[in-house]
C-alpha cells in the first residue's frame, strides 16, 4: 500500500503563487473614481420631474463656472471637445451636425453655464451621453467655458423661439 504525502510549496514557490495572484488581481482592478470631500455636496439638479420626499429638497451646491471667461482653459476645452469626440455629433468646432450648433445660444434644456454643465456631465435623453464620469467636473468645467467662448453665427437658418 503506497502512502500519498502531501508536499508544501517552499518559499520560492509560495512567492511565485503570491505574485502571479497579485498580477492577475491588478488586471481586474479598475481605476478608482475620482476623490469627493465628504463635507461636498454634489451638484444640484432641479426639475419638475424630481419629487422630494416630505417635499423637503435635499440640499446641494449652487453650480458656478470657476474658469468663465478664461481663455487658457477654452484652448483646453477646445483640444477636450476633439478629444472625446463631441465634434462627430456637434461638428466641427461645434458648429452642428447631428447634434445641434453650441454657438448658437440655442439650448432645450438651458444655456447658463451650470445648465451646460448639467447636460454634459449627467447626460441628456435621446442621444447626449453622460460623460461626468469619464471626464468629472473639471473636464466638464472646461468644455463649459470652451462652449461658451465660441462666437454666436451670424446667419442662424432658423429663429429661436426664446425671448432675447
Amino acid at each position: 500500500m503506497a502512502v500519498r504525502t502531501m508536499r508544501r510549496p517552499g518559499v520560492a514557490g509560495l512567492a511565485a503563487t503570491l505574485l502571479a495572484a497579485a498580477g492577475l488581481d491588478a488586471c481586474t482592478q479598475q481605476a478608482a473614481p475620482p476623490a469627493v470631500s465628504a463635507n461636498a455636496a454634489p451638484p444640484a439638479i432641479a426639475y419638475e420631474a424630481h419629487l422630494a420626499a416630505g417635499g423637503i429638497v435635499p440640499t446641494g451646491s449652487t453650480l458656478r463656472n470657476p474658469h468663465a471667461g478664461d481663455a487658457a482653459i477654452a484652448k483646453n476645452g477646445a483640444l477636450l471637445f476633439t478629444t472625446m469626440n463631441c465634434d462627430g455629433c456637434h461638428g466641427t468646432d461645434a458648429s452642428g451636425f447631428v447634434g445641434p450648433n453650441l454657438g448658437a445660444g440655442r439650448w432645450r434644456y438651458g444655456g447658463a453655464d451650470a445648465e451646460v454643465f448639467t447636460s454634459i456631465y449627467y447626460g441628456r435623453p435621446r442621444g447626449m451621453p453622460a460623460f461626468g464620469g469619464a471626464l468629472g467636473s473639471e473636464g466638464v468645467w472646461s468644455l463649459v467655458t470652451y462652449i461658451r467662448s465660441l462666437p454666436v453665427p451670424g446667419v442662424l437658418p432658423t429663429e429661436s423661439w426664446e425671448q432675447p
